[in-house]
């Protein structure tokens, strides 16, 4: 191909990548800044623009070895440094991520607000708050209408239990456009605000999500968790088994399932994250596992249980009543249903959103609860579910049968 129809045809794809990025099609975007590549290597404008796909499609290496290729060519581009402290932050090297966004901010070319969010959260990566706050103060100084910095900021501030103050950077996330469902949802943990009857399902997906790979060690090791074996330890005490089948619902990776095992000729488990199913599969314990939201799940399965078992889920449902009454049509008479709740700090409300985004639960509640949807209240065990900066966060531990 003569050099200019070369120059014409990568100049082409060049600007169809522009236009696949922006319509967020980043899997053509990626082939054809490739394609243009191909016609035209090293161009400077197309390795950039196809370090920013690679990071939007998840592949932090191939992105980090695009904007390495700028940097040879132009070590202070500011993007390509952008791109790259990017693409160490997914690759979970945050130190050396934030010596990239810290040579964007010294470069000085680019809009300071997005580099100083970045840099403020992988401080907060590193667990760095303090710092990660400051950050976040720079950037909203560069643009007040930065959602995100306002979010990351309530985050913190709600965490440090000043909780006025996240509350008003909530509102601000809020008012520049931030997701209305999930802030509302922060906003009602730090301030007076009618409580939503759960936590968002894309926040506890996304949660769990990311937390797959640490859940059990961090859980149990550091937060001494211990709703799976006080649940299942009282539930043995009351000699009711074997049972037909059993349900863990939100069984998460898994961690009731050794227990549970043994009393039950069949066991099914249910999660809203996938990654901890994958955790709960790979344990060989269940005979069936669903991704689905629990209330949706018991409102479309064929199977019937005569034992259900929840630890430590409804600290992220604060209406029960729609999963009581979900329960109505896959339980068998006389079977049992077991939980664990956080103690409500009274018995005035149903239930309470804390500063922690977990429900608490009072017993008068759960007590005409199960009298509302038919079950008979066999035992109440108050015990701690796990430590909290050093405290016991007590619970209570519930068990009812099927009328």
């Amino acid at each position: 191909m003569p050099p200019q129809d070369a120059f014409e045809k990568a100049r082409q794809l060049f600007l169809d990548g522009l236009q696949a990025f922006q319509a967020q099609r980043y899997a053509a975007a990626e082939q054809l800044f490739q394609s243009s590549l191909a016609l035209l290597p090293g161009r400077v404008s197309t390795l950039i623009n196809l370090a920013a796909t690679q990071v939007k499609l998840g592949r932090p290496q191939d992105a980090l070895a695009a904007a390495e290729q700028v940097l040879a060519i132009e070590p202070g581009h500011a993007d390509a440094w952008f791109h790259k402290a990017t693409a160490l932050s997914q690759l979970g090297h945050h130190q050396a991520a934030l010596a990239g966004y810290e040579e964007v901010l010294k470069i000085g070319t680019l809009p300071a607000a997005e580099p100083w969010c970045r840099h403020g959260q992988t401080l907060q990566a590193l667990d760095q708050p303090e710092r990660a706050l400051a950050s976040y103060d720079r950037a909203l100084a560069a643009d007040p209408k930065l959602a995100q910095a306002w979010s990351n900021r309530g985050g913190i501030l709600r965490e440090m239990h000043r909780h006025e103050e996240a509350a008003e950077a909530f509102r601000q996330a809020l008012a520049h456009g931030a997701d209305a469902e999930l802030h509302r949802y922060y906003l009602a943990s730090v301030s007076p605000q009618p409580l939503p009857p759960t936590a968002p399902a894309q926040y506890v997906e996304t949660l769990f999500d990311d937390y797959a790979d640490d859940f059990d060690a961090h859980l149990v090791d550091v937060l001494g968790y211990r709703a799976h074996s006080t649940l299942v330890g009282h539930l043995a005490g009351l000699n009711r088994g074997p049972y037909k089948s059993a349900l863990d619902m939100g069984c998460g990776t898994g961690l009731c399932a050794p227990l549970l095992k043994p009393m039950t000729r069949r066991l099914a488990g249910v999660d809203l994250s996938s990654l901890m199913l994958e955790k709960a599969r790979a344990l060989h314990l269940y005979d069936e596992l669903a991704h689905a939201d629990i209330v949706a799940h018991l409102r479309q399965t064929d199977a019937r249980h005569d034992l259900v078992v929840s630890a430590d889920v409804f600290i992220y449902v604060g209406d029960l009543d729609p999963v009581f009454a979900a329960l109505e049509a896959v339980m068998e008479p006389g079977g049992l249903f077991c939980f664990s709740a956080e103690c409500a700090s009274s018995e005035r409300p149903d239930f309470e959103l804390l500063p922690s985004l977990r429900y608490a639960h009072s017993e008068r509640y759960l007590r005409a609860l199960a009298e509302r949807r038919g079950f008979d209240w066999l035992r109440l065990v108050r015990a701690p579910i796990r430590e909290d900066q050093r405290s016991s966060i007590p619970g209570l531990y519930v068990y009812l049968q099927r009328r």
